[in-house]
């Protein structure tokens, strides 16, 4: 697969901001993320722990989202993607994260990429 040209990679970014935008920052995840935060004195949050009528669990072995919560939010995102994917001219115009960074290409998933293609160029062999 060739690299995009610049107008395409521009295309892209805009594509991806406002994919994202749409079908994850808009969803069920803004009412998880709405409400207080800690506020750690030490910075790294060593100095607060949640009380439970099982006890206290530091900051950092806590789960933020239950499973609940992580089913429902996937569920809402798979069907905002399909959603957008399904009508991209029309979803795929409305800008998105205008003041955020500029995407870039996920070196995890990259990864992944180079693999796929790597097997996708090998030939079989055939006993």
């Amino acid at each position: 697969m060739d690299e995009p040209s610049s107008e395409e990679a521009l295309d892209l970014e805009r594509l991806a901001k406002s994919m994202v935008e749409l079908c994850v920052r808009n969803t069920v995840l803004e009412d998880y993320h709405a409400g207080r935060f800690p506020r750690s004195r030490a910075g790294d949050y060593s100095d607060v722990r949640v009380v439970t009528p099982d006890g206290e669990i530091p900051w950092r072995d806590l789960s933020r989202i239950s499973d609940d919560e992580m089913k429902a939010l996937m569920i809402e995102v798979v069907d905002r993607v399909f959603t957008y994917l399904t009508y991209p001219e029309i979803l795929g115009a409305i800008p998105g994260g205008r003041l955020w960074d500029r995407p870039k290409l996920d070196e995890a998933l990259m990864k992944t990429v180079r693999r796929r293609q790597g097997q996708a160029a090998a030939p079989s062999s055939i006993d």
